[in-house]
């Protein structure tokens, strides 16, 4: 069986795979250029995501499965794939932990004002006066209830936080004190200081957030997206920094990324930009790996008891 990998592996990965599967034939590929000749071939394609379009479905004739070495899928041509019946699945729940603390940190650092700490120390700056918060006993919203939004409700319950959680089917899920459904969303938003997205993007969640949420919310409080970017428009939440309907915004993903240098999130004082690396972690590799190891295994034993099975009427 052919394995294709457009994902870049270092050698010792390469080797480590190699020596546990030596029946398998592994092709490692710098990117989708270099892989363009395997493709008819190919068996299980490993990738990012990122080069996979309806030509690639077309040319790989022998594929059965795609592991996807991240969580979002939105950009693969779900139709394509579902008249060929290929399997896709990804890493959801590899970045739990890295993006429960990232969440935590800039919650931190937007309380204890670390970006004006820094301007005044930069300036050497002795000023008492700016104005510390603390985070413990406020309210958190969680919009994604999967394993990154109970990680992150999970951390928030030890700073004594009361967590609320939202999801498509409002189902009860540990770490949460109470769980509603998207429906409900406007009557719980008035209670939080603090909204996190983890949102994927799919045909339900994309401009989720409209003006109207934002008003809902307390003047005081926190939005903060790991989620995707186009969960809400930007044009939406500018505006509602400039008119101080929220105090601050946390922000990770964007609706066009990279960020181009005279977006206007960057003049904002109100609004953190970094540049999608919540999910970033010296263990990510690893983890991902584990997840398509058990796949193999499962698919090598003839069971079809796939690891984070993605559905591609939903695109998730």
């Amino acid at each position: 069986m052919a394995i294709l990998f457009t994902a870049k592996l270092s050698d010792k990965h390469q080797q480590t795979l190699k020596e546990k599967y030596p029946n398998q034939a592994f092709i490692f590929c710098e990117g989708i250029d270099e892989a363009e000749e395997f493709l008819a071939e190919a068996t299980v394609f490993v990738t990012y995501g990122d080069d996979v379009d309806e030509q690639l479905i077309e040319k790989a004739t022998n594929l059965s499965w795609i592991m996807v070495l991240s969580a979002g899928v939105e950009r693969l041509p779900f139709q394509a794939i579902q008249e060929r019946g290929i399997v896709v699945t990804n890493s959801r729940g590899i970045h739990k932990v890295q993006m429960a603390e990232y969440t935590l940190s800039m919650l931190l650092q937007v309380y204890r004002q670390e970006k004006q700490l820094a301007v005044n120390e930069s300036k050497s700056s002795w000023d008492k006066s700016v104005r510390m918060k603390e985070i413990t006993g406020q309210t958190m919203l969680v919009l994604g209830t999967g394993a990154i939004g109970q990680e992150v409700a999970r951390l928030a319950q030890a700073f004594r936080m009361k967590t609320i959680g939202v999801s498509r089917s409002g189902r009860f899920v540990k770490y949460f004190d109470v769980t509603h459904t998207i429906d409900n969303l406007n009557s719980v938003l008035p209670e939080a200081d603090f909204v996190v997205s983890v949102l994927p993007s799919t045909s339900e969640t994309k401009y989720l957030l409209t003006e109207e949420h934002f008003t809902l919310m307390k003047d005081s409080a926190v939005f903060l997206n790991i989620g995707r970017g186009d969960v809400v428009a930007s044009s939406t939440l500018l505006t509602a920094i400039q008119n101080e309907e929220i105090a601050h915004a946390v922000l990770d993903v964007f609706e066009q990324e990279p960020l181009p240098a005279d977006h206007p999130f960057w003049n904002e004082e109100s609004i953190t930009v970094t540049p999608h690396i919540s999910g970033q972690s010296p263990n990510y590799l690893v983890r991902a790996l584990a997840i398509f190891q058990d796949n193999l295994d499962n698919m090598l034993n003839g069971e079809e008891d796939y690891i984070n099975l993605v559905d591609p009427t939903r695109g998730y």
